[in-house]
C-alpha cells in the first residue's frame, strides 16, 4: 500500500482526505482514521505535508503487515469519524509485536 493508495481508500469510503494516526493505547497498537481532513480551512498540514504523513503511516502499515487488515476494516466498518471520535483499528502484530513496542 502506498501513501496515494492510502488516501483514495479513505476518500472513496468517506468522501473526505481524514488524517490518520499510529496510536499505542494499553500496549496495543491503532491504527486511526481522525476527523480532521485536507480540505478544512484549519487543517495544521499542507498538501504536501499531508501526503508525506499518509506515505509514512503506510510504510509502518507494510512494514507491520496491516495494511490488508486496514483495508478490509476500513471496506466493512459502517463507522464514519466525527468530531471528537476517530474510526480505530486494532493492528494485530503478531509474534513480532515486540519488537515494535518501545516503552
Amino acid at each position: 500500500m502506498t501513501g496515494e493508495e492510502l488516501h483514495q481508500m479513505i476518500v472513496s469510503k468517506w468522501g473526505c482526505s481524514f488524517d490518520v494516526q499510529l496510536r499505542k493505547v494499553q500496549g496495543k497498537v491503532f491504527f486511526q482514521v481522525m476527523w480532521k481532513y485536507l480540505e478544512q480551512a484549519s487543517f495544521p498540514m499542507s498538501e504536501e505535508e499531508y501526503f508525506d504523513h499518509l506515505n509514512d503511516i503506510a510504510q509502518y502499515l507494510n512494514a507491520w503487515g496491516s495494511s490488508h487488515q486496514v483495508q478490509a476494516y476500513i471496506d466493512q466498518t459502517s463507522e464514519r469519524p466525527r468530531l471528537g471520535k476517530a474510526v480505530s483499528v486494532a493492528l494485530d502484530l503478531g509474534d513480532r509485536a515486540s519488537e515494535w513496542m518501545l516503552e
